[in-house]
């Protein structure tokens, strides 16, 4: 713990420096994929940033992930529209009103986005 608990940011930057670690954040990132045996984990927009340590890159990713399952990913691969996982059509539906295969067909037309289909069906 640092004494006083806030630290300087200038100072933690040249603090970092002296002890030979390297950080960088990456613009431009439009999308992280994660592939596990089971899942796979899409985030989004996200925050990155590669830090070195000792020779190590770290990855640091910060953003809310889709969390889907492989099969459904497998799915996708060499097609243009996006797998819609079940959960995500019962969440629109339920979340604005509408029967499941209204829900369905307004997560295809936001790209798979939860979100921005609930925006869309609500401002009808």
């Amino acid at each position: 713990m640092i004494p006083g608990g806030r630290v300087n940011p200038r100072q933690m930057r040249q603090a970092m420096k002296r002890l030979g670690i390297e950080q960088e954040e990456l613009a431009g990132v439009e999308e992280v994929v994660i592939r596990t045996a089971t899942k796979e984990y899409v985030i989004r927009d996200p925050n990155v940033t590669a830090m070195t340590a000792q020779g190590q890159k770290i990855w640091t990713v910060v953003g809310e992930p889709i969390v889907r399952d492989r099969a459904d990913a497998k799915k996708t691969e060499g097609t243009t529209t996006p797998a819609i996982p079940d959960e995500d059509v019962k969440l629109v539906a339920e979340k604005a009103g509408v029967s499941e295969e209204d829900a369905r067909k307004a997560l295809e037309e936001a790209g798979g986005e939860p979100a921005e289909a609930i925006i869309r069906l609500m401002s009808r």
